[in-house]
């Protein structure tokens, strides 16, 4: 899916620290580019000046019923009519549909630290998304479904870049796979940037396991 003339985007720097958010829109579109007016900061609404060779993830939603996400690149800027700015956009494979609540678990190891009543263990989860992850048990744990436990999660970027992710959590059920022992948990008083991080995460892997499955 392409996001036509006069679709609304959303702008956020793929690999920052800043959780910033852009508004533009789509002005112009040719088959691997995107014009868009300048784009203005969803907070201030002032005006946004993004540098050539800027790594952005794009979102949009399509008439209210689906979302989508791609990464793009700040190509350069030119003027007709309006100033605009020139956006690469990705092979449609590569253009992911997304949850529009962004809670979307995907499928991939993740090293994770739990403390419970000062104990310690390292584990490593199945999957992961903004509202909590599945452990994998391979040592006994005392903790039980409905107790509450910290954890430490490792969210390495395709970048070098490596975020480490405190918050607690709700063990809310054990279960079993291919005779492994399993523990679902969801996130509790986790913080509005660390939830970016993991959003952020999680669409980083989805795209590299599209990539993949294409190649």
């Amino acid at each position: 899916m392409k996001p036509k003339v006069g679709t609304i985007l959303t702008l956020e720097p793929s690999y920052s620290d800043s959780m910033e958010k852009y508004r533009c829109k789509v002005v112009e579109e040719k088959e691997n580019l995107l014009y868009i007016d300048y784009p203005t900061d969803s907070i201030t609404k002032r005006t946004v000046f993004l540098m050539e060779g800027a790594q952005l993830r794009a979102s949009f939603v399509e008439d209210e019923k689906a979302a989508y996400a791609f990464q793009t690149e700040v190509l350069g800027r030119t003027k007709r009519q309006i100033p605009m700015i020139m956006l690469s956009f990705p092979k449609m494979e590569e253009v992911l549909k997304i949850q529009r609540r962004e809670f979307v678990r995907v499928e991939t190891p993740v090293d994770i630290a739990v403390e419970y009543q000062g104990d310690f263990s390292q584990f490593v989860a199945e999957d992961i998304s903004a509202g909590g992850t599945a452990i994998i048990l391979n040592n006994p744990v005392n903790f039980k479904e409905g107790d509450e436990i910290d954890l430490t999660v490792s969210l390495p970027f395709a970048n070098g870049d490596v975020k480490y992710i405190q918050t607690k959590a709700m063990v809310t059920r054990f279960w079993e796979k291919d005779f492994i022992q399993i523990a679902s948990v969801n996130f509790m008083e986790t913080d509005d940037v660390d939830k970016q991080y993991i959003v952020r995460f999680c669409f980083e892997r989805q795209l590299l396991k599209r990539k993949k499955e294409v190649e």
